[in-house]
């Protein structure tokens, strides 16, 4: 199930993301307790830019309500209407169970329910694992490519 972020959801989720291997495709480290906070004190309170939206849920298991990652969605208005550039993490422990495909599968479709017609992911080329949930989640690669990782993009 999809909550969404809070602040407060940086206490569990400080645990969730703690692990260096989420880092190997994106880069960077895990963040510490105070810099999560800050971090989603920021995605909280939203984009300075007046044209897009910043989306923000806590992945949660449906049985017990346990944090195990997030998907987000950043949606900008210009002159092709809306478009959604998408990302999603689950914690290594809850890796390879659906969750991330189930997650970012109910992303793609909110997003196309809420009139947004251009929805893309940004994945490293290596990232086999990404790859599988794209695909799954309806995303297919365009040959684009940006900043060294490739464009998936839904089709409709």
């Amino acid at each position: 199930m999809l909550a969404p972020l809070r602040v407060e959801d940086a206490v569990e989720m400080v645990e969730v993301l703690g692990d260096e291997r989420l880092h190997e495709f994106i880069g960077g480290h895990p963040a510490d307790l105070d810099g999560l906070r800050a971090r989603y004190g920021g995605l909280v309170a939203g984009s300075p830019t007046p044209d897009e939206l910043w989306l923000n849920w806590v992945v949660r298991r449906r049985f017990d309500g346990r944090a195990i990652g997030t998907v987000q969605a950043t949606v900008a208005t210009g002159g092709h209407g809306r478009a959604a550039l998408i990302a999603w993490v689950i914690g290594v422990p809850w890796q390879r169970q659906g969750f991330a495909s189930e997650a970012a599968r109910a992303l793609v479709d909110w997003l196309g329910g809420q009139g947004v017609a251009d929805i893309a992911a940004h994945i490293h080329p290596q990232h086999h694992a990404s790859a599988a949930v794209a695909t799954r989640a309806g995303l297919h690669r365009t040959g684009e490519q940006v900043e060294g990782e490739e464009v998936w993009r839904a089709t409709g």
